[in-house]
């Protein structure tokens, strides 16, 4: 038996050193440097866009190719500013290359910020989850490449939550910068293949087709755990964060704290009452995370997710216990039509007062979802998670 455990280790060990590390699609440098050189391109990038060690940008200028704008999404081209901020144009102080602001006066290029380029490039680590607005600033890159005839370069990212989907789809209705097109929270795409699923849904106005090139990620299927190795925006640090961020989202259109002004965010949630919780938490001001958080210098009580032992997926267990403990739902929810936009639909809410069970608003979401789940399998790259 002791042999047998030795070389049931062995054989576990030799598997999992011969795995092959994922690739990015950016470091697929071979397939798309010679298609690229003599072109002048603009890229859409922020501090995701890495190439091992290297950032994109500096990447391609390294290897010969023009670049001739940088457009920049929310968080900005180093992905310092807060949620929600807004971003001006300017210039790249390391580069002097222009940069454009997607999150500012408009959040897609217009013709006159494309004239004179070949292409685009877009590069962006994304975590999967409907309403982080890097998929809006794609959806409306792809929209203007279809309008002025250039095509799109999506260098693909592995999905830190790609290994499922769940939520409700979003109704057109209901459609905003934080949830643009019909698909459910958690939907299970890479950005490639939710490119290739904008285009070939007709979801782009006046059903505009984008041409797209794509540069997969090698080594990658949607059963594959993947740890970011540069934090997509200021307040989702790790992990944790990233994986339980489509549950806690929802507390932003509420009276409570999800951990900004902490170096927690995105893991805790509280409010200011010694009922709501025995773990406590103040928020204070942080440089290139939130300079003004909600509660900034108050004791906030509540829960500490750091201490689960599993990350639950996409769930709104949390959200409806605490909607409970509020006397007067006004107390709790600070916008409805907030929270309606991050759900993509009015019946979350409406379901909730009607008394019914989490289980059965969760149920009443399955054939949107099983649809959803149908046509999506006609985008994907990668082997799915099924």
């Amino acid at each position: 038996m002791y042999r047998i455990l030795i070389l049931l280790t062995l054989v576990v060990c030799i598997s999992f050193s011969n795995a092959q590390p994922v690739k990015v699609g950016a470091e697929c440098s071979e397939q798309y440097l010679p298609q690229l050189n003599g072109k002048k391109i603009g890229v859409v990038v922020n501090q995701t866009s890495m190439v091992n060690q290297k950032h994109l940008v500096d990447f391609l200028l390294a290897n010969g190719v023009k670049i001739g704008c940088i457009f920049a999404p929310e968080h900005g081209f180093r992905g310092t500013a807060d949620a929600g901020e807004h971003i001006n144009s300017g210039v790249d102080s390391q580069t002097g290359l222009p940069v454009v602001s997607l999150y500012g006066d408009n959040k897609k290029p217009t013709s006159a910020q494309l004239a004179g380029l070949d292409a685009l490039v877009y590069d962006i680590q994304d975590v999967g989850c409907r309403f982080y607005t890097y998929i809006s600033t794609l959806h409306y890159v792809m929209e203007a490449c279809a309008e002025n005839n250039i095509p799109l370069w999506v260098f693909d990212r592995p999905n830190p939550n790609g290994d499922y989907v769940a939520g409700p789809v979003l109704d057109k209705k209901f459609s905003s910068f934080v949830g643009v097109d019909p698909i459910p929270v958690v939907y299970g795409c890479t950005p490639a293949e939710l490119a290739r699923m904008i285009n070939g849904e007709g979801w782009l106005a006046n059903q505009g087709k984008c041409d797209l090139k794509i540069i997969p990620v090698q080594n990658y299927t949607h059963k594959t755990p993947y740890e970011l190795p540069v934090k997509p925006s200021p307040n989702l640090p790790n992990y944790l964060s990233v994986r339980i961020y489509p549950s806690l989202c929802f507390f932003e259109a509420t009276s409570m704290s999800v951990g900004r002004g902490t170096m927690f965010p995105f893991q805790v949630v509280g409010y200011p009452d010694p009922k709501f919780g025995s773990f406590s938490f103040t928020p204070e001001s942080i440089e290139g995370m939130d300079k003004n958080p909600k509660y900034k210098g108050q004791v906030c009580y509540g829960a500490d997710f750091r201490t689960l032992r599993e990350i639950p997926r996409f769930t709104l267990k949390y959200f409806f216990d605490y909607y409970k403990l509020f006397p007067e739902e006004k107390d709790f929810l600070t916008s409805e039509r907030w929270f309606n936009l991050l759900a993509g639909t009015d019946q979350v809410l409406a379901q909730y007062r009607q008394e019914m069970t989490l289980d059965e608003i969760e149920n009443s979401w399955k054939p949107a979802l099983s649809d959803y789940l149908r046509m999506r399998k006609k985008y994907l790259l990668y082997p799915d998670f099924e």
